[in-house]
């Protein structure tokens, strides 16, 4: 079964995914537009956009425990999730400033609101890695630089799930949930080395 699917997946180029990212981000926008939001449609595409992000992140996240627990090769996949990740990302800071705000008070709201500061940092990590995922960053960083570099996504996880626990007033499961989520991908990741009670999280 996990071998016929991973065959099926040997076909699908992975440039299709650049090319279904914007229909979700289409969708919400059209929604907000015809009132299919609610009153406050600006808040509802912010917040949806942002679950996007969420849930291509441990999407990301989840590539490296698939394979090696289930058998489940999605790594050719990996980098055009992450782009996709930030993309979502954008979009959601940027509902945040022009429709949310409206470039009001922005640099008052990151310094005094803990979940927008949390979540400033989330993106200032995501930047660089958005940035340098192609073949060219690559070779002009060198593997073991870029790799290192891109270890940013873990501290960035965390950033981003915390960010929703922020969000959300009182305690509610789903960001509790999805923080949970995102821990157990990350602690998944680490493999014993060989000292014993050491470890170190793997990047492939």
């Amino acid at each position: 079964m996990v071998d016929a699917l991973n065959t099926a997946l040997r076909r699908v180029p992975p440039w299709t995914l650049y090319i279904l990212a914007p229909l979700p981000v289409a969708w919400i926008y059209y929604l907000g537009l015809t009132g299919g939001l609610g009153v406050d449609p600006a808040k509802r595409i912010e917040h949806q956009l942002g679950l996007w992000a969420l849930w291509l992140l441990i999407a990301g996240l989840a590539v490296t425990p698939l394979r090696r627990w289930a058998g489940l090769n999605l790594m050719r996949f990996r980098r055009a999730i992450g782009v996709i990740t930030f993309f979502y990302l954008l979009a959601h800071l940027l509902t945040w400033l022009v429709l949310d705000v409206q470039f009001q008070n922005v640099w008052a709201d990151i310094v005094k609101r803990w979940y927008i500061t949390v979540g400033m940092a989330a993106f200032v990590m995501m930047l660089p890695l958005a940035v340098t995922s192609n073949d060219y960053s690559l070779r002009r960083l060198g593997t073991r630089t870029w790799r290192k570099l891109h270890w940013l996504i873990y501290p960035a996880a965390l950033l981003g799930a915390l960010h929703f626990v922020l969000l959300v007033k009182g305690v509610q499961w789903e960001p509790v949930l999805y923080a949970l989520v995102i821990i157990g991908l990350l602690i998944s990741r680490i493999r014993p080395a060989s000292r014993p009670g050491w470890g170190r999280i793997t990047q492939a």
